[in-house]
């Protein structure tokens, strides 16, 4: 299994690379007030994984916390019906025979 994870990973990285070889001309990316930047086709495509990747974990990362603090609150909780449970002894039902039809 891992010696086919390891070929998958290196079938990627060629494909990738043979990408990246293949759209090596200078694309130019124009903003406001008139000024622009040239750069390779791969660099911009890189640039825009990277911005979207990185925009993708800013958002989860705001449920990831959310969930941490219910998590956390939930098992406070928890814990404080314990120690309340133990605290106050219940007395135990006496043992009733089923009643037969």
């Amino acid at each position: 299994m891992r010696a086919l994870m390891w070929l998958l990973r290196l079938v990627l990285f060629f494909l990738l690379f043979g990408f990246a070889v293949k759209n090596d001309q200078l694309a130019s990316l124009r903003f406001f007030f008139g000024s622009e930047w040239q750069l390779p086709i791969v660099f911009i495509i890189l640039i825009a994984f990277a911005a979207g990747s990185l925009l993708g974990v800013t958002a989860t990362f705001g449920s990831l916390l959310r969930q941490k603090r219910e998590i956390s609150r939930l098992r406070k909780q928890i814990d404080r019906a314990k120690r309340e449970r133990a605290e106050s002894p219940v007395p135990v039902a006496e043992a009733q025979a089923p009643e037969t039809l």
